[in-house]
């Protein structure tokens, strides 16, 4: 089966020449999913709404892949300050609720100092 690439039209993508997510067969990765609104550009300034933004964005990748957020399997969640966690954890759970996919979350120092949330998914469809 072909692999396929696609973008939510981030100039970043063009620019460091990724793609915001790859299917392969039954599976999708997807990564470097953060809280920007990709149709206005702009960056929400609290953390819980930018887990919000990239869940809204992770959804609809995955369905132009023809997948539907059931079908996550891992994720990792990329926090800029262990401080941030606690006002996170709330967005991240309502994400993913009745998913529970594996998970890890680490602490990272992200692109932009606004940025404060990235998520890694990786999705299977599999029988």
């Amino acid at each position: 089966m072909a692999r396929k690439h696609l973008s939510t039209g981030s100039p970043f993508e063009e620019a460091l020449s990724y793609s915001r997510a790859v299917v392969q067969g039954d599976w999708c990765f997807m990564a470097g999913v953060t809280g920007y609104d990709y149709d206005r550009m702009v960056m929400p300034e609290d953390i819980a709404a930018q887990v919000t933004q990239s869940f809204e964005t992770v959804t609809k990748v995955l369905g132009e892949a023809g997948f539907k957020p059931q079908d996550i399997v891992r994720v990792t969640h990329y926090i800029a300050d262990r401080s941030l966690v606690d006002a996170a954890s709330p967005a991240i759970g309502n994400a993913l609720k009745d998913i529970r996919p594996a998970a890890t979350m680490v602490l990272a120092e992200l692109m932009e100092p606004n940025m404060l949330y990235e998520v890694e998914v990786t999705a299977y469809k599999g029988g």
